[in-house]
């Protein structure tokens, strides 16, 4: 493919329903693709298994922003300043030497020895958070369960002290949405990130006067001894809370959507929870939270599978398209609990491979356990062309998820909708 061509347009209310054709399209076109993105920002994407997981190792492509272009820079609605310095300076956009020093910082507190100890104090966290519904009826999951379960995990396995996580306001995650600088959405965008860097700020300072053995003690420690700077240290508390949390609230939504579309599927995994793990990976495989990869560069005009990518043009991957690939999983489109091997791409690869995989499969296989074994005849409360679709990027989860439960369900799209009963 030219530089030249027309670019493919990456949203729209179909596009975020389900990106699945067009990938498919863009696989038997090629690897690589010219797109355009809400914010008029440009992009080169990377679609196909095998140029995805080159892409993800590949040394020439760089993180930081610094290696942006001018035209990147001009509408890539990344957070304005003083923001963008002092937030955005954290793991997914630093490049070795520097991202190997503040990674080494972090993988204790993930590591998988540690993180599987703590799993039956998220199942009680989980079915604490189910006591709450009533044995029958309806509710939204994402209100109710999706949205609180993986801000409680991460509270517990950072440290964030009860008062903290009561001040947190879920809102603050919509920093990651894009609003470019002409969009009438920019003020509140604006005053959502200038509520979470206060918040940021309150927590430093109270760790800093408490102490303690936690990640996030750790951190304010590393900083105290030189290790990291100010901008590192906030920047690095600012994707903790919002990129530890955000995507496994999708990807619980994703996955209860992908199961409630095939219920014999649903029914199986119910009856026999030891399918859980793999079960776990093949939902992150058919349809993943993370949709797409955060920017990457070259640093000089390169050539990429014949076509020309120009020095700071924005390169990203696709990892939904990468794990719908059927030339490495045959039948991709299809659901296959008893997939083996399963090498999907839903955590990325290489030195960005996301430290806390271990961390989202245990949640995700709790939360989905803990769901189906407490909700039985688990259905759509509404009509599913009515679930509105997150509108974030690079991302995929819905924004409400109407189900019920316990004999109650959905009774189809007339004009009494749902069972009155329930």
């Amino acid at each position: 493919m030219s530089s030249s061509s027309e670019p493919v347009e990456l949203y729209g209310p179909e596009y975020k329903r389900n990106p699945y054709p067009l990938y498919a399209e863009l696989r038997e076109r090629g690897p690589v693709h010219r797109v355009r993105f809400p914010s008029g920002v440009y992009a080169w994407l990377i679609t196909g298994y095998e140029a995805a997981h080159r892409a993800l190792t590949d040394p020439r492509l760089g993180k930081h922003h610094s290696r942006g272009n001018a035209a990147w820079r001009a509408r890539a609605s990344i957070m304005p300043e003083p923001q963008h310095s002092q937030l955005q300076v954290h793991l997914l956009h630093q490049d070795p030497p520097r991202h190997t020093a503040l990674r080494r910082l972090i993988t204790d507190a993930f590591a998988p020895q540690r993180v599987e100890a703590l799993r039956p104090r998220f199942q009680e966290m989980a079915d604490a958070l189910l006591d709450g519904l009533p044995d029958s009826g309806g509710t939204d999951l994402v209100e109710r369960f999706a949205a609180r379960f993986p801000f409680q995990v991460l509270a517990e396995v950072i440290g964030l002290p009860p008062e903290f996580a009561d001040r947190f306001d879920r809102d603050w995650g919509k920093v990651v949405q894009p609003v470019g600088p002409e969009d009438p959405g920019r003020p509140a965008y604006e005053a959502r990130l200038r509520g979470l860097q206060q918040y940021i700020a309150d927590l430093v300072r109270h760790k800093r006067a408490e102490g303690g053995e936690d990640l996030l003690s750790r951190l304010v420690a590393a900083h105290g001894a030189d290790q990291i700077g100010k901008e590192e240290l906030d920047s690095m508390v600012f994707q903790l809370l919002v990129a530890g949390q955000e995507p496994v609230t999708n990807q619980i939504t994703t996955a209860l959507v992908t199961l409630l579309r095939h219920p014999a599927h649903l029914a199986e995994l119910a009856a026999r929870p030891e399918l859980l793990p793999r079960a776990v990976d093949e939902l992150l495989r058919h349809d993943s939270a993370f949709e797409l990869t955060t920017w990457r560069f070259f640093a000089e005009d390169t050539e990429l599978y014949g076509t020309r990518i120009p020095a700071g043009d924005s390169v990203i991957v696709s990892l939904s398209a990468a794990n719908r690939d059927a030339r490495q999983f045959p039948d991709a489109d299809a659901l296959h609990f008893d997939r083996t091997p399963n090498p999907h791409l839903a955590f990325g690869h290489g030195i960005h491979f996301c430290p806390g995989a271990t961390l989202a499969r245990i949640e995700l296989q709790v939360a989905l356990g803990t769901l189906l074994r407490r909700l039985p005849e688990l259905r759509f409360a509404v009509p599913e062309d009515e679930l509105e679709w997150t509108p974030a990027v690079l991302a995929r989860g819905v924004v409400r998820l109407p189900v019920t439960y316990g004999g109650c369900p959905y009774a189809g799209s007339g004009a009494n909708g749902p069972d009155a009963a329930c």
